[in-house]
């Protein structure tokens, strides 16, 4: 059967970045990277600077268009980001993937501008999941708040100067009441979560006329098989232990004194319940509607990309 999309290996894609310069240093990657994830700068040339080239072009292209219908319209509207949309599993990587290629784009001359919002923001609160009886559930698509999130992407793309988006605390594990990030006309904004390439199922009713990946201009899945995912969460987990959890105020302060053996099994339990059935139900199922797919393998490197044929 036909593909929809072109693959290539790390050799072929590593070609594509042609004379991209690497403008990332060692000590800005390692503070953009996750806990448990050793990408070295070598992986940056080979993966992600083709890709953000891709993007530039993407990027140019896209304001060259509107451009020129504003010039054929005689208006004056305010500016519209490029959105991207990166989707994949918990413990995937997507937010270091995300952090890098904000990094890499805001330095190409044309937009230097660019933001990175996620979608934890739009989660409900724990005290509205408790009512729900979904606290449980806490990530798959009937967790999020879609008409604020659909509205917020609907106020970015109309070109509104400025659109705020809540806050959320992985420390507490819930929204910050009264804390916003505002987003003010970015030339390009990077939306990254685990649904965003979400559609609404066929046995529910439409929220609104318009779904979240709607907004975006271009779409990114990252993907590795379930057992090296599950491997890295469980490496996460104990990890967090003697950081994120041992502070009083984590809402996982409980599990900072598990014995290794103890942290295992309780990640593997919190995997089965709720994060590898949400990526089996709901998020690996969207990953035929990106247009481009980073395939990772258990070293967390990226060992091929597809890219949608147009």
């Amino acid at each position: 059967m036909a593909s929809p999309y072109v693959t290539f290996n790390r050799e072929q894609w590593r070609a594509l970045r042609a004379s991209t310069p690497l403008t990332i240093s060692d000590e800005e990657l390692a503070c953009l990277q996750g806990l448990n994830e050793n990408i070295s700068i070598t992986e940056v040339a080979d993966i992600y600077l083709p890709l953000s080239r891709l993007l530039n072009l993407y990027v140019g292209g896209t304001q060259e268009l509107y451009q020129a219908t504003h010039t054929f319209l005689g208006n004056q509207d305010g500016k519209v980001p490029f959105i991207i949309g990166i989707a994949g599993s918990v413990a995937v990587g997507k937010s270091t993937t995300a952090r890098i290629l904000q990094t890499l784009l805001s330095r190409w001359p044309n937009h230097p501008k660019v933001d990175l919002v996620t979608t934890d923001g739009f989660l409900y609160p724990n005290r509205v999941l408790e009512e729900r009886g979904i606290m449980k559930r806490k990530g798959f698509p009937e967790s999020y708040d879609l008409r604020r999130f659909i509205n917020f992407l609907a106020d970015v793309k109309s070109g509104i100067p400025e659109v705020k988006a809540p806050v959320y605390s992985h420390l507490v594990y819930d929204i910050v009441p009264g804390e916003w990030q505002t987003v003010r006309q970015p030339d390009i904004l990077i939306v990254e979560g685990l649904n965003v390439l979400q559609p609404p199922k066929g046995d529910e009713p439409r929220i609104s006329e318009v779904i979240v990946s709607d907004f975006f201009d271009f779409s990114i899945y990252v993907h590795a098989e379930e057992k090296d995912i599950l491997q890295w969460y469980v490496e996460r987990f104990k990890l967090l232990r003697k950081t994120a959890f041992s502070n009083p105020n984590s809402y996982f302060r409980r599990y900072a004194d598990l014995s290794d053996e103890e942290a295992t099994e309780v990640a593997t339990n919190i995997w089965t319940e709720i994060n590898g059935a949400n990526l089996v139900q709901n998020i690996l199922p969207t990953r035929v509607r990106a247009q481009l797919i980073l395939n990772k393998g258990q070293d967390h490197l990226v060992q091929s990309v597809k890219l949608r044929k147009l």
